[in-house]
């Protein structure tokens, strides 16, 4: 997937896809999936990226939309390692293989 902000600014990315297409207050956790590689993270590639993140984690956090605090981490980029080959389409060779990640309100 490649991020163009000209099409979808950074902070629209994350308030209304990123933090409604997964529960942000899981730690370490997504579904079955339980481990610190299932864990809600943003790693923003630019300074202005992470003030950004910072300020809509904790819009998100006081909204009341969620019973639990939010537990996003807000991380500095590091080695990227793609997923197992199994993970790969996942949902194309799995259709409604992920019951945790759905578009909420």
């Amino acid at each position: 997937m490649t991020f163009d902000p000209a099409v979808l600014s950074y902070e629209d990315l994350l308030e209304q896809w990123f933090f409604k297409l997964h529960d942000p207050t899981t730690l370490n956790r997504q579904g079955n999936d339980v481990g610190t590689q299932y864990r809600s993270a943003i790693f923003p590639q630019t300074p202005e990226q992470r003030i950004t993140a910072e300020r809509v984690r904790a819009r998100v956090d006081a909204s009341g939309k969620w019973k639990r605090p939010v537990t996003t981490t807000i991380e500095p980029a590091s080695t990227w390692y793609s997923a197992e080959s199994y993970h790969q389409d996942y949902l194309r060779t799995h259709p409604g293989g992920y019951s945790c990640h759905f578009m909420r309100d």
